[in-house]
C-alpha cells in the first residue's frame, strides 16, 4: 500500500468514525390506472420481504435519480420514465447508519408493460399491485409510513420532507401524521397476485441464500455526507453570507464564502436539528428552520471526475426568513470557523460564491416565491 493510499484510507476511517457519514437509497412508486402501487418481493430478506422497487446508491451514480433508474433496469429489466421526486426521508436507526431515502414517482405502467417484466430473480422474487391500504399493511412500518405519506399528500406538495417516515416542516400544513397501519407483511399477497409465490414458513422455491449476513452487507455499503444550510435575507433582499476561516487542503488554501451552516452529525441528528445547531454555533442565533427550499446532490469523483470531493454530498437548504437590523447586530461569529459576514445583493453574492453554490442559492430563493416542496438539484442545477 502506498503512502498516499494509506493516507486516503486513514482519512476515510476517521471520517466514518466521526459519525458524519450516511447511506443513500432510491426507490420508485409505480402507479397503475386503478390507483394501485407496485410492490416487489425481496427473496433475500426473510424478515421484511415486501418493498417498493429500488435500492442502494452507488458512487458511480450521478444522482439518486440515476440510482432509481439503474435499480429498475437491473431488477425488472426495463428503463422507467421517472416523474418528480415524491419525498426524501431521513431515518435514524440504532442498528445501522442513517439513510437518506429518495422516493420517485414514475409514469403509470400499462398492463402490457407490467406483463413484460424480466426480473432478476436474485433481486425480485415476485410482485403485486396493491391499493394504498393494502400497501400500508404489507410494507414494513418505516417504509409503510414513507409510501403512505406520498400516496396521501397532494402531488403539488412534493417533494415531501420526512423524518423517519413522518411529515415535518411545511409538509405538516398539508399532511398530518396518521395512524400506522397494522403490519401484516406478505400474508395474503399470493391470493392477490399471480406473480407472488405462495406464502410459506421458509424461503420460497428457487430463493438463493443471502450472499452476506446483514452486518457484513451494511459495512460494505458506500457512504455520503450531508450538510444543512440556511438562507437569510434582509428586507432589501440581500443574502447573508459568511466567510470561512482559511485552511490548508491538498489543492491549496480555500478561503471561501458560503451560506451559514455545515455538516450534519448524521448518526445523532436530523437535518433540521443540524441547521438549528449550526446557526446557533456560527451566528449565536436561536432560530427555527423554516421551509425546506432545496435539496442539492453533489456527486463525488466516481460519478464526476471534475468534482471537488471523493465523497458525494447532499445539501439541505432551509429558509431562515427575513432578518432585521437588530438581529443582525447580535451576530457573534464562531471565531474558530468564521472570519466575517456580509449582506450581499444577488449580483455580489454571485461573484463571491462558487458557481454551483450560487446556482443552489438562486434556486432556493426562487423556491421561496412558489408553493410546494423543495427544488431537486444536482450540482446546484435542476435535476433532470
Amino acid at each position: 500500500m502506498t503512502g498516499q493510499t494509506e493516507g486516503v484510507r486513514m482519512v476515510a476511517e476517521a471520517s466514518r468514525a466521526s459519525g458524519q457519514e450516511l447511506l443513500a437509497a432510491a426507490g420508485v412508486l409505480f402507479p397503475d390506472g386503478r390507483g394501485r402501487v407496485l410492490v416487489v418481493r425481496l427473496p433475500y430478506d426473510r424478515r421484511h420481504p415486501v418493498a417498493v422497487p429500488g435500492g442502494g446508491w452507488d458512487p458511480q451514480d450521478g444522482s439518486p435519480r440515476r440510482t432509481a433508474v439503474r435499480e429498475i433496469e437491473e431488477e425488472l429489466g426495463f428503463t422507467p420514465r421517472l416523474g418528480p421526486l415524491a419525498c426524501l426521508d431521513w431515518t435514524l436507526d440504532d442498528h445501522r447508519p442513517p439513510i437518506a431515502a429518495h422516493l420517485y414517482w414514475a409514469e403509470p405502467l400499462t398492463p402490457e408493460q407490467a406483463a413484460a417484466f424480466t426480473p432478476d430473480r436474485a433481486e425480485v422474487g415476485g410482485w403485486a399491485w396493491l391499493t394504498p391500504e393494502q400497501a400500508g399493511r404489507a410494507l414494513p412500518p418505516r417504509l409503510s409510513r414513507r409510501v403512505t405519506a406520498c400516496l396521501r399528500a397532494p402531488r403539488a406538495a412534493g417533494p415531501l420532507e420526512l423524518e423517519d417516515g413522518h411529515p415535518v416542516g411545511q409538509v405538516l400544513d398539508v399532511l398530518k401524521p396518521g395512524p400506522v397501519p397494522e403490519y401484516t407483511g406478505p400474508a395474503g399477497l399470493s391470493e392477490l397476485s399471480p406473480w407472488w409465490p405462495p406464502t410459506t414458513d421458509g424461503p420460497a422455491a428457487g430463493d438463493a441464500p443471502p450472499l452476506l449476513d446483514r452486518h457484513a452487507y451494511i459495512a460494505g455499503l458506500p457512504r455520503i455526507r450531508a450538510k444543512a444550510r440556511t438562507v437569510f435575507t434582509d428586507p432589501e433582499g440581500r443574502v447573508l453570507l459568511v466567510r470561512l476561516r482559511p485552511w490548508d487542503l491538498p489543492g491549496g488554501e480555500v478561503p471561501h464564502w458560503t451560506l451559514p451552516g455545515g455538516g450534519v452529525e448524521a448518526d445523532r441528528e436530523l437535518p433540521r436539528a443540524a441547521a438549528r445547531r449550526e446557526v446557533r454555533e456560527e451566528l449565536s442565533w436561536s432560530r427555527e428552520p423554516g421551509r425546506l427550499l432545496a435539496l442539492d446532490w453533489m456527486p463525488g469523483r466516481a460519478a464526476d471526475p471534475a468534482a471537488d470531493s471523493d465523497t458525494a454530498r447532499l445539501v439541505y437548504l432551509f429558509d431562515g426568513g427575513t432578518v432585521d437590523e437588530e438581529l443582525l447586530s447580535s451576530i457573534v461569529l464562531a471565531p474558530e470557523e468564521l472570519v466575517e459576514w456580509r449582506l450581499c445583493a444577488p449580483a455580489e453574492a454571485r461573484a463571491l460564491l462558487a458557481p454551483a453554490v450560487w446556482a443552489r442559492t438562486a434556486a432556493a430563493l426562487a423556491a421561496r416565491n412558489r408553493p410546494g416542496g423543495p427544488a431537486e438539484l444536482v450540482g446546484g442545477y435542476p435535476a433532470g
